[in-house]
């Protein structure tokens, strides 16, 4: 994997990311500095794997909106509250734009919750049809011009900022980087905001409620502790992320990451449609 002019948390919910890279390459880059309120990074990801089998890719979505740039299949994307899988097979690449939580509302100016299950065309947004996007970011250019490419056609529609879109961000990162956040009424307490305005702010902006957001972070980092070895007592476990038993935690985590937590230790998992959806970040 490839990063590029920053310091990018290398899973960002793909599972099993390791396994992964020896399956595909994954480059992420940063967008021209007037759309950094807006866009978290653009992505790559190519594969060859031709001659061999596919490869399911499982991936804990992030609450932010994506652009996926792929042959026929070029859509926007909004967030999931659960699990989904790409099979990678053949040879091929994929280019997408991955939002900032909350960095979409200001282009779509409606409430991202609409995006749920219901993949959104570029045209009405962008100005250029899915046909056009296809021919110059999955050609063969080099992926620096492909960034430049995508730039210009982001400016051409920045939208003005957004404070609110910008508090959402602020508000997401909190609870992506402290681990202690584990329930709604502690983020309305620390960002001084009444739950239902915290409520109403996230279904417009994000498109996923905030104990979602929460439930989400919190289960891949469960999934990440799992991975690395660093923890086989489930009970603690489930404690330290704040369930007060520890069959709760067990459904949670089966529902979202699609296997209990000792199979997910054992590397048994179930392969869920992905429902339309595109992403691989």
């Amino acid at each position: 994997m490839k990063e590029t002019n920053q310091q990018i948390t290398p899973s960002l919910g793909i599972l099993h990311l390791d396994q992964g890279q020896l399956q595909y390459q994954l480059t992420r880059l940063l967008p021209a500095d007037e759309l950094k309120p807006f866009v978290r990074h653009y992505w790559m990801v190519s594969w060859n794997l031709e001659g061999s089998e596919s490869y399911p890719q499982h991936v804990v979505p992030n609450p932010c909106v994506n652009l996926v740039v792929e042959r026929n299949k070029t859509f926007f994307f909004g967030p999931s509250d659960r699990k989904f899988t790409y099979s990678i097979h053949g040879k091929g690449h994929v280019f997408g734009v991955k939002f900032k939580p909350g960095g979409f509302y200001p282009f779509l100016q409606a409430p991202v919750s609409t995006l749920y299950g219901k993949p959104l065309e570029v045209s009405g947004l962008l100005g250029v049809n899915a046909a056009s996007l296809e021919e110059v970011l999955l050609g063969d250019i080099p992926i620096e011009q492909k960034v430049k490419h995508m730039d210009q056609i982001l400016s051409a529609c920045l939208p003005a900022e957004d404070r609110e879109a910008n508090l959402i961000h602020n508000m997401v990162q909190h609870i992506e980087q402290d681990r202690d956040i584990l329930r709604v009424d502690e983020l309305s307490t620390r960002f001084n905001l009444h739950t239902r305005k915290l409520q109403r702010l996230f279904s417009q902006y994000v498109g996923l409620s905030p104990k979602t957001v929460i439930q989400l972070y919190r289960l891949q980092n469960a999934a990440e502790c799992i991975e690395q070895g660093l923890t086989c007592d489930f009970s603690q476990l489930s404690q330290d992320l704040g369930y007060h038993d520890q069959s709760h935690f067990i459904k949670d985590f089966k529902s979202v990451i699609g296997s209990t937590p000792e199979e997910y230790m054992q590397g048994s998992e179930s392969v869920p449609s992905d429902k339309g959806r595109s992403s691989l970040e």
